[in-house]
């Protein structure tokens, strides 16, 4: 774009609280990807568009610029296999990484018998946290070599199942908008677009949202990228998460249709708490919560990660209610397979170039 000419009627245009049009979003967020805006611009830009809720088209054009700056993953689907991503915006609450533990239960999923799901495998994009439990320091406290190149990634997913998408090494024009979004301090457009720029490609995902208004304008925004199915989830105590501890907002993405939901945990069957009984002190302690589940101990971490993973079965398309998905992950987390896939990631990441 012609950034003297252009950009400050686009900045007139978010001062006075409308959204950009699908093609100036692009527009922008090419130039601010290739560097041609300066740090004050990204910052005016950034915190601008934060104070409206983005539409979707603002969204799409956003994501689209940064689908084509991302470095893919190498990979060849097996025949007759799903991939999936469990990637949430972050900015809310942090428990204990739920979606990671998640994503390796998914893989981990033995398909029923006519599902026509052979395989699911999960391409987990993740990063670092301001609270330092995020997915990347918590695969790193299990062992999972986080910097694993992107072939090496192709080998996890075929090996073991799953691999970890380092966000830092899949989106290099990131370190244009870096200084700016660490100087505002808040969650910008770009923790929404992280889940929508998979590295890997899933057309099938759960993305948890920080904020209730976004719940819609995410889900229409998938449509418009043509993902196929995916839930757009936001629990009512603020979590962006499916959750024990509140009734979850769920927006079901299935093709061009869009579904809302309100999920009760304790219809489901499954244990409630507080957001306190979920935290983790730090990486460490995140990683033995999910160490001890993953070795079938029964408790209020191993419900939570039991909803989560429902989800992904649902838009893996393994089964199509929580229910039937709470009962299948139960089962898998029981079965001890869980520890077997993590044990195989931990292995392939560290070994294969």
């Amino acid at each position: 774009m012609d950034t003297a000419n252009e950009l400050p009627g686009i900045i007139r245009q978010l001062q006075g609280g409308r959204a950009m049009s699908e093609h100036d979003s692009e527009r922008v967020f090419l130039a601010m990807l290739a560097g041609s805006l300066d740090e004050a611009q990204v910052g005016a830009l950034l915190g601008l568009i934060q104070t409206h809720t983005p539409d979707a088209a603002e969204l799409t054009g956003a994501a689209r610029a940064m689908r084509a700056h991302v470095t893919p993953v190498a990979y060849d689907l097996p025949e007759g296999a799903v991939l999936i991503d469990t990637c949430g915006t972050g900015g809310a609450p942090k428990t204990f990484n739920v979606s990671t533990g998640a994503a390796i239960i998914a893989a981990s999923v033995e398909p029923p018998a006519g599902s026509g799901v052979a395989r699911i495998v999960v391409a987990k994009h993740g990063n670092r946290s301001r609270t330092g439990r995020g997915s990347a320091e918590v695969l790193a406290a299990l062992g999972v070599n986080i910097d694993a190149s992107p072939a090496a990634q192709g080998v996890c997913l075929a090996e073991a199942g799953v691999c970890f998408c380092f966000a830092v090494h899949h989106h290099p024009a990131m370190r244009y908008a870096m200084g700016p979004r660490r100087s505002l301090g808040v969650p910008t457009i770009f923790n929404a677009l992280g889940p929508l720029t998979n590295p890997a490609g899933a057309q099938r995902q759960v993305i948890g949202v920080y904020d209730n208004s976004l719940v819609e304008p995410i889900a229409r925004t998938l449509v418009g990228l043509g993902a196929r199915r995916a839930m757009v989830v936001h629990a009512m105590d603020g979590l962006d998460e499916l959750t024990i501890t509140a009734k979850t907002r769920v927006m079901h993405v299935d093709g061009e249709e869009l579904r809302e939901e309100l999920v009760d945990p304790s219809a489901l069957g499954l244990r409630t708490c507080a957001i306190g009984d979920l935290q983790a002190r730090d990486a460490v302690h995140a990683a033995s919560v999910l160490e001890s589940v993953f070795r079938g101990e029964d408790s209020v971490f191993s419900d939570m990660l039991a909803l989560t993973t429902a989800g992904a079965l649902i838009v893996a398309g393994v089964c199509d209610t929580f229910s039937d998905g709470v009962e299948i992950s139960r089962s898998t987390i029981r079965s001890g397979r869980a520890m077997d896939t993590l044990e195989s990631l931990i292995a392939c990441s560290n070994c294969a170039e």
